[in-house]
């Protein structure tokens, strides 16, 4: 070798990085896809009994058995096989040879049942109908004009059913095998009749806009005049799971209605058909402000029932209304300082004679009764405790509710009887859920907690177990050794905040472990809670992470007082809520202060790229997946409730944008998004780079094509989760 090579070799040799020969400095071993799987959906799934399909008394009930081909029926108190109700292979007049669901008929003396189902969106979804009789074993299609049918509803006296299709409603009248329009003016992206738009699906949590009067002479329903609401596309490509072949060379486009914020919504109104004389009326509501009709639903004495609400959703007006007269009455008035919770209006129970209703009228969520033209009867809960669900009132006189009056990380169940004596029914602790017959004779008990996966019991009105349904034993034994959460609170800004720790199998208390901290962090949400959950937090222990999930202000279970802080102003107050809990975490003797990272997922992606922006962040690393990046990318309902319209508000929207701290960025990140998420469109995340790499600044990106915003076809769960652990192996 002459001095000038080795002069070469020398510099090479200071040029490259250094290589540590000590195997504890060794880059880290990569995380397998299969090690995260076994944790994670669908390899983490506990067994339920499924939903029982009720007959009217509750005493025996229904179920899809021989793979689609029959419906059974069964014994309630024992569980012994009755009776073959269907079998497709006996049918009169028409033959199909499975079924995906059926339906009962109010007296159960019909079924509709279904196969070839489509989803149209999150709950709606199109399919083959059949009509069932039951007595006389005849299977007809419910319309042989159109192939396909949505939202069919039986009428209260069985002989009719109302179903949708191409936005028009149809009337099946089964005595004479007839089937009338009830409207005509249907139009895809202009008038849907009977079904709702995307917004209202998504965001008031419903897949049905018709109603049947008591005495079935009257149909009503809602109209969605949706001709002014933006358009929205997005690209559609072959991709390798469930492909779309037709896309195999020319990506395509899906394309919907979706109103952003600030946007037009649907113009919405009410009608009323009578069933004789085939007249339609319009049901008017004379008042101004009205940008939204939830619900509507017939009361027991023959009126309907209509819930309003004003754009800013902080005013809900009921309407009584008599739908042949068209005659309409206000009847309630609920107002908030910041937004009415959705529950109030979309778990209003009718009971005969009156209504119970959930309010946060006393800074608390509780049940109050109403007559049917709006008295107040009487306040049924109170405390310092939010209900979280309202069962009803059994024919013994006992109601029942679900509440956190035991700590807003438990779901306790109380029943209070004729005299208001109160008992808890099941558990104190943990999270206890029932499911009711009918008829209320029977329920079945789900409890679960941190350490016992959910058990499944059934239940007499005397609350006497019947029977044990499922108890996921097999599930317990799989996850035996797998680390439980721990409970702790943390303190910020003078609020004890509630978190969950997941520490590794081996923990030492001498060893410094990096940390992940996991939030949602939505208005109303809730993360931390005692119940089942194994899933990719145990494949982080199993890696060395600490994972730590910190419910800051703004969610649920906490009064309105702990939500409403952050009305107008999202991400400032739980930012600093998770800042702080990072800051507190890092002076814990077995926390590696310099590697504390951020992850989310919907608004918890949006939450995690607030927390990466923050000034002087202590998260080393961030993963968003499907965040929101600006609040005016998304939609009316739900960025309105929490934000004002951007028009009312653009202070509180630019400030409370991730896109608007793309310069402040200081955290390792990686963004994930599916390609087809109709819900937190990908757009998000696009805009959001553009910003990213116009303020100097750079990621790591995974997509998912076609995917929506569950990510979850094809085991693309244990991929999310893989590749995040992974980038918070290597990036912090």
């Amino acid at each position: 070798m002459n001095k000038f090579q080795y002069n070469i070799l020398m510099a090479m040799l200071l040029a490259a990085p250094l290589v540590s020969l000590d195997a504890s400095a060794a880059a880290p071993r990569q995380v397998s896809v299969e090690s995260v799987a076994k944790f994670v959906y669908p390899q983490n799934a506990t067994k339920s009994p499924g939903s029982f399909t009720y007959m009217p008394d509750g005493l025996s009930y229904l179920k899809i058995t021989d793979k689609g081909t029959r419906i059974t029926s069964y014994d309630t108190a024992t569980g012994n096989e009755q009776a073959v109700i269907l079998d497709l292979a006996n049918t009169r007049e028409t033959k199909i040879s499975s079924i995906e669901g059926f339906s009962l008929s109010p007296d159960a003396s019909m079924m509709l049942v279904w196969r070839n189902r489509q989803n149209v969106y999150r709950r709606t979804f199109t399919a083959e109908y059949y009509v069932y009789n039951v007595k006389r074993n005849i299977l007809l299609p419910l319309s042989t004009e159109h192939p396909r049918q949505m939202s069919p509803l039986f009428s209260p006296n069985n002989r009719m059913v109302a179903f949708v299709a191409d936005n028009n409603i149809y009337l099946k009248k089964l005595d004479y095998n007839s089937e009338v329009a009830v409207t005509t003016d249907g139009k895809r992206n202009e008038i849907i009749n009977g079904v709702p738009d995307w917004t209202y699906e998504e965001e008031f949590s419903t897949s049905m806009s018709m109603t049947w009067a008591p005495e079935s002479d009257m149909l009503c329903y809602i109209k969605y005049n949706e001709t002014d609401v933006p358009m929205y596309s997005f690209p559609l490509y072959q991709g390798a799971c469930n492909p779309l072949d037709e896309y195999a060379l020319y990506p395509g486009s899906y394309s919907y209605k979706y109103p952003v914020a600030g946007q037009p919504n649907s113009v919405v109104s009410v009608h009323s058909y009578d069933i004789d004389t085939r007249k339609t009326k319009p049901v008017t509501l004379n008042a101004p402000g009205i940008e939204y009709i939830p619900r509507i639903e017939y009361a027991s004495d023959g009126r309907m029932l209509i819930t309003t609400l004003n754009r800013e959703q902080n005013r809900m007006e009921i309407y009584s209304a008599n739908p042949r007269s068209t005659v309409v009455k206000s009847i309630l008035v609920e107002e908030s300082r910041t937004w009415i919770e959705p529950a109030t209006y979309e778990d209003m129970h009718l009971e005969q004679g009156s209504f119970v209703m959930l309010s946060s009228r006393s800074g608390y969520n509780h049940l109050y009764r109403f007559s049917l033209t709006g008295q107040l009867q009487a306040q049924l809960t109170r405390g310092d405790w939010d209900v979280t669900a309202y069962y009803g009132v059994d024919a013994l006189g006992n109601m029942y509710y679900q509440s956190t009056r035991e700590g807003a990380v438990n779901r306790t169940v109380t029943r209070v009887d004729r005299k208001g004596v109160e008992s808890t029914v099941g558990e104190a602790k943990g999270t206890t859920s029932l499911t009711f017959a009918p008829a209320m004779n029977f329920f079945t008990m789900s409890y679960s907690s941190t350490a016992t996966p959910p058990v499944y019991t059934l239940y007499n009105s005397k609350l006497k177990k019947v029977r044990t349904l499922e108890d996921n034993a097999a599930v317990a034994s799989r996850y035996a050794s797998a680390p439980r959460r721990e409970f702790i609170t943390i303190a910020s800004d003078g609020n004890q905040l509630n978190a969950y720790m997941v520490k590794p199998a081996d923990f030492q208390s001498s060893r410094r472990y990096p940390v992940i901290m996991w939030l949602y962090n939505g208005p109303g949400s809730q993360e931390v809670l005692d119940r089942w959950s194994i899933d990719w937090q145990q494949a982080a222990t199993a890696e060395g992470f600490i994972v730590v999930c910190v419910d800051g202000r703004g969610t649920g279970g906490r009064g309105r007082a702990f939500q409403d802080v952050v009305y107008g102003n999202l991400g400032h107050y739980e930012t600093i809520d998770q800042v702080n809990a990072a800051r507190y975490l890092a002076t814990l003797p077995y926390v590696d202060a310099e590697r504390i990272g951020v992850a989310g997922w919907s608004y918890g992606g949006y939450e995690t790229l607030m927390c990466a922006q923050a000034d002087d962040t202590p998260f080393a690393a961030a993963v968003a997946v499907a965040p929101v990046t600006d609040w005016r990318y998304y939609d009316t309902v739900y960025a309105e409730r929490y934000m004002n319209t951007p028009q009312a508000n653009i202070e509180g929207y630019i400030e409370s944008a991730p896109l608007t701290h793309t310069s402040k960025l200081g955290s390792n990140l990686l963004l994930m998004s599916g390609t087809a998420d109709d819900n937190v469109h990908m757009s998000n995340t696009i805009e959001y780079v553009s910003h990213l790499q116009s303020s100097g600044k750079l990621c790591d990106m995974l997509l998912f094509p076609n995917m929506n915003h569950s990510i979850y076809g094809c085991d693309s769960r244990a991929l999310v989760y893989t590749n995040m652990i992974r980038f918070f192996k290597n990036n912090m």
